[in-house]
């Protein structure tokens, strides 16, 4: 039996959406040498996808490894050994919840960061809760203790009483706390210690984090791993990436993968063998038992399942997986502009797409519709398959996407259950009145209200994922920019009933064409407008929004009537308001039922499923029969 020349340790950064994991990764990067002294490295080095850059949040979770040694740029370390600690950063928002469930499961500890004004948030729930049941004992981090809102004590609290009240065991509760701000990187074991580096920080991972179990035979028994992410790589093709349970992964050996249920779904010789170094992946010749690699060969295999040798006959148990919430219809474009501006537009190459991205996305599900062209897809919340969507159009796709549903269930004895967030807001005490009667008026309860700090107040509420669906823009107006909402799966009960939708109508184009000033000035009485001159437009599309309920068909095409006629002080000047341009996820949320958006690389529509103005009718008049 091989012996492991390096003593390694396995470890997952999890916290709520912006509180600081990616910035504390860059630092320990730096700090430990893996990026060499004076080399350039972006900001968020982990965050590697365009739209996490963008959004400033992280989607995919990355794994990386730091060596920590004596003479590291850290400081002098207290073992006499160098330790490899294998790191994940991890996603923080809630949509992306079933990436933090599969990285927990191949780590044998984790770091907690707390944001020390903010305290302990819905995702801080959702991902310490799956770290505990896995019986991981986590070291907390209060992070951004520099900030002059900063609460560490009455955080530190907050996080105590949320450990107690998900069951923490008593070792769970006996947990390490240390003090840091990732951005100046550096950590402390009190407010009061010299607060130079990271070393505190690796000096805990070390000594609390235990080492990899290894079973007896070690690394002589057959080997198996379980696949927790999937990957694509132009040159070496599907990349599995998961943690070795038993025995040695070489290149050129042939293994075979098994799904949930134990079916082999191929054979495949192994081509490489890749380990996390700092911001890059180096081939190795050997993985032992406890090592975090990716291994490249397999074709068909995805994640979930366990690559294993030729002997195994058993695979490794999956973490089960939270349940979809939310669900949209994405289908090929077929408006009059179809084809225009994206070049893969066949539900044919639509379906292969999705199907990839459900292979390696646990968290997502794609079923075929009673419409052949038309697919189901359903999701964690609005912002995952928001991402989706947006990767789809960056890929040159066009795509007709319907208002989001949620998913539910009907219960033993029949009852309806749909899917319950918890939302927490921050907001500032003059709007948190309104707030919470608009969220009552859909279907909210209203569970803690708290003082969050000067002028602040923290509200806890639980309400029907469907109530939220276009929400979040009424909010940011109703609290003048200022609220902070924060959401998170909480679990499905009975249905709450009918819920007030959209208040406006709508306005529709009656015509094909270039959008004219001279209709767009004479429009804008009706209501706010989604143009501006020169757009293409088409029947059946929406141009603004109705200042009353009902939908109106207008004409946007309507050029001024030229005469020779000249009269003094008639000539009036065309001065137009700024239209709203809706973002993806705003349009998805806006649309109604009888509604789509279609996405293409260069544009965001919104139009009526029915484009001519007697079919609309019809349809109306169906719905109104069968309902």
């Amino acid at each position: 039996m091989t012996q492991r020349t390096i003593p390694l340790r396995n470890i997952a950064i999890i916290a709520h959406v912006d509180h600081g994991k990616t910035t504390l990764v860059d630092e320990m990067l730096r700090q430990s040498g893996a990026v060499r002294k004076g080399a350039e490295m972006a900001e968020r080095a982990m965050d590697s996808n365009d739209i996490e850059r963008e959004r400033g949040i992280t989607i995919l979770a990355k794994c990386t490894s730091v060596l920590w040694e004596a003479g590291s740029e850290g400081g002098q370390s207290k073992n006499d050994e160098p330790v490899r600690i294998n790191i994940v950063d991890t996603p923080g928002h809630a949509d992306f919840g079933g990436e933090v469930e599969r990285i927990l499961s191949m780590v044998d500890g984790c770091l907690l960061l707390i944001d020390a004004a903010e305290g302990p948030m819905p995702q801080t729930k959702f991902v310490l809760s799956k770290a505990l049941a896995l019986g991981l004992r986590p070291i907390v981090v209060l992070n951004k203790v520099d900030r002059p809102s900063a609460e560490p004590d009455k955080a530190l609290d907050a996080t105590f009483d949320l450990f107690a009240a998900l069951g923490a065991n008593d070792e769970q509760l006996d947990f390490p706390v240390l003090y840091a701000a990732g951005r100046d990187g550096w950590a402390a074991l009190t407010l009061d210690d010299t607060r130079e580096n990271l070393q505190p920080l690796f000096e805990a991972v070390v000594s609390h984090v235990p080492a990899p179990s290894v079973e007896a035979d070690g690394d002589a028994a057959p080997f198996r791993m379980l696949a927790t992410t999937l990957e694509a790589d132009p040159y070496l093709g599907r990349l599995l990436t998961g943690r070795v349970v038993s025995g040695r992964a070489k290149p050129g050996v042939i293994m075979k993968a098994l799904s949930r249920d134990g079916k082999q779904i191929e054979q495949a010789r192994v081509t490489k063998v890749l380990a996390f170094r700092g911001l890059k992946r180096q081939p190795v010749d050997d993985a032992l038992p406890g090592d975090i690699v990716a291994i490249a060969g397999f074709s068909q295999a995805s994640v979930s399942d366990t690559l294993c040798d030729l002997t195994a006959t058993e695979a490794l148990p999956a973490q089960p997986i939270d349940p979809p919430t939310l669900s949209v219809t994405i289908s090929a474009n077929d408006s009059p502009l179809a084809g225009r501006e994206g070049s893969k537009v066949q539900s044919r190459v639509i379906r292969e797409r999705l199907l990839r991205q459900a292979e390696g996305d646990v968290a997502i599900s794609v079923t075929q519709t009673a419409d052949s062209d038309a697919f189901e897809v359903a999701g964690r919340g609005e912002l995952q398959l928001g991402v989706l969507i947006e990767n789809m159009r960056r890929e040159d796709f066009e795509l007709a996407v319907s208002r989001p549903r949620v998913v539910t269930r009907i219960d033993d004895d029949g009852t309806l259950l749909e899917p319950i967030e918890e939302v927490v807001i921050d907001v500032d005490d003059d709007y948190s009145g309104v707030v919470i009667e608009k969220l009552s008026q859909r279907k909210a309860e209203l569970v803690e209200m708290k003082p969050a700090g000067a002028g602040k107040t923290r509200l806890t509420m639980h309400a029907p994922a469907r109530s939220l669906i276009g929400y979040h823009g009424e909010f940011l107006t109703d609290t003048r920019g200022t609220g902070v909402m924060n959401r998170s799966y909480l679990n499905h009960a009975p249905h709450k009933g009918a819920i007030e939708g959209r208040r406006h109508g709508v306005l529709i184009s009656n015509g094909d064409g270039a959008a004219v000033p001279f209709a767009i000035w004479n429009l804008e009485e009706r209501g706010v407008m989604f143009i501006s001159p020169g757009d293409k437009i088409y029947e059946g599309m929406i141009v603004g929004e109705n200042a009353k309920p009902n939908d109106l068909d207008v004409n946007p095409l309507k050029a001024k009537q030229l005469t020779n006629i000249r009269a003094a002080g008639k000539d009036e000047a065309v001065r137009l308001t700024t239209p709203r341009r809706m973002t993806l996820e705003q349009a998805i949320s806006y649309i109604d039922d009888d509604e789509l958006v279609e996405v293409t690389p260069k544009s965001i529509r919104i139009r009526k499923i029915a484009l001519k103005p007697h079919l609309r009718k019809r349809r109306a008049k169906a719905e109104r029969e069968a309902g």
